[in-house]
């Protein structure tokens, strides 16, 4: 469950920026397979990945955090 929510935070600031998904994962540096897993929700990002997608999308990794219930 938080993999999907992670997952479709991560496509739709992605989208929101404008990366296709072989740019955006191209500039985390991992393939664009792992970046289709994390953005389907079958994987969960790690730490690592979170905060290279939020410096990649000039935004905090707070604000990409699923919000808090």
């Amino acid at each position: 469950m938080e993999a999907e929510i992670w997952g479709r935070r991560i496509r739709a600031f992605r989208k929101l920026k404008g990366y296709t998904q072989e740019g955006f994962a191209k500039a985390l540096g991992i393939s664009v397979s792992i970046l289709g897993e994390i953005e389907r929700g079958n994987r969960l990002p790690s730490a690592a990945i979170i905060q290279d997608a939020a410096d990649v999308l000039n935004i905090s990794a707070d604000e990409l955090a699923p919000p808090e219930k």
